[in-house]
């Protein structure tokens, strides 16, 4: 029986090749370069300044943030956490590993968060943009460290460029629901009291749309985290070099303690970013409690929002 195949075959492979090999990488290859320099930049003060710091005062300062945003039981495994992976001989690689990741993490969040409102604000742009957040989400991560190799080169900065692309598409989606959920109510209100769209964006819609923000800024991180061990495949350090390393070596015991470490790394990052998100965000009064404020037959919004959380 004739399949298809035997009638017409499409050399995609070859199209992509010479599309990348012989156009994309002769013609904007110094381009792309470029966009490096930013990356560098951030990274290269990080990762000096995660270096010079001493273990115990790095320590110490997480613990104290873990405590005031997590909660006391975090706070006590953040310093467990933090000392088992100085113990093991790891704490080099964890703040390298910890400084590729807020590279990520702070370039995703200025890139994503305006990509998010701008198709919150405009469905056209999100008919735009959905499609390739859909590619970007669903392509194998490893698919990504070929055309940048060949773009950027390998390395450190190749590998948070490939991170960025991989971990970018929650927050841009979830910043979109977040702004697009605001109750129509409250935004007809701004309306009424003659709220500019500058002013409706960032006294309204993303207050209230922060919690969602935050929860997109979270699977960022964890993506980010992911994607960094992979990352080392094409150059990158940090403990996913130790994972990558002891696997090429069939040293199990190498590849379990960066894995530890990442494992460890992941949850404290993890439950800090979730707290910070439930502490942003805003409680929206119920349109009854507004009409009561305004009729005076109770107290303000704010005062009674204030005794609930007393």
């Amino acid at each position: 029986m004739i399949s298809p195949a035997d009638l017409v075959q499409i050399p995609l492979d070859d199209w992509v090749n010479s599309f990348v090999r012989d156009f994309l990488v002769p013609n904007f290859r110094p381009f792309f370069r470029s966009l490096q320099v930013p990356v560098t930049v951030v990274l290269g003060w990080l990762d000096a300044f995660f270096h010079w710091l001493p273990m115990l005062v790095f320590t110490a300062i997480l613990t104290v943030i873990a405590d005031r945003t997590a909660g006391r039981g975090v706070a006590i495994f953040t310093l467990i956490a933090l000392v088992f992976i100085d113990m093991i001989g790891l704490w080099a690689e964890t703040m390298t590993t910890l400084s590729m990741i807020i590279t990520s993490v702070f370039f995703c969040a200025v890139i994503g968060i305006p990509i998010g409102i701008w198709a919150a604000r405009s469905d056209r742009v999100l008919l735009v943009v959905r499609p390739i957040l859909d590619i970007m989400q669903t392509i194998p991560s490893f698919v990504y460290l070929v055309p940048i190799v060949m773009l950027f080169g390998v390395g450190m900065v190749p590998g948070i460029i490939a991170t960025i692309i991989f971990a970018l598409p929650p927050i841009i989606r979830l910043t979109n629901l977040g702004i697009r959920n605001v109750r129509a109510d409250l935004i007809e209100a701004a309306e009424a009291f003659g709220s500019t769209r500058s002013q409706m964006l960032w006294e309204v819609q993303f207050p209230l749309a922060l919690r969602t923000i935050m929860a997109g800024l979270n699977q960022t991180l964890m993506l980010a985290l992911s994607m960094v061990v992979i990352a080392a495949l094409i150059g990158a350090g940090g403990l996913g070099l130790t994972v990558y390393t002891g696997l090429g070596r069939l040293n199990v015991g190498a590849a379990t303690a960066g894995g530890i470490g990442i494992v460890l790394l992941a949850i404290i990052l993890d439950r800090i970013t979730q707290s910070l998100g439930e502490k942003k965000a805003v409680q929206t009064p119920s349109l009854w409690q507004t009409l009561r404020s305004m009729f005076g037959l109770g107290k303000p919004v704010k005062e009674e929002q204030a005794g609930k959380a007393a």
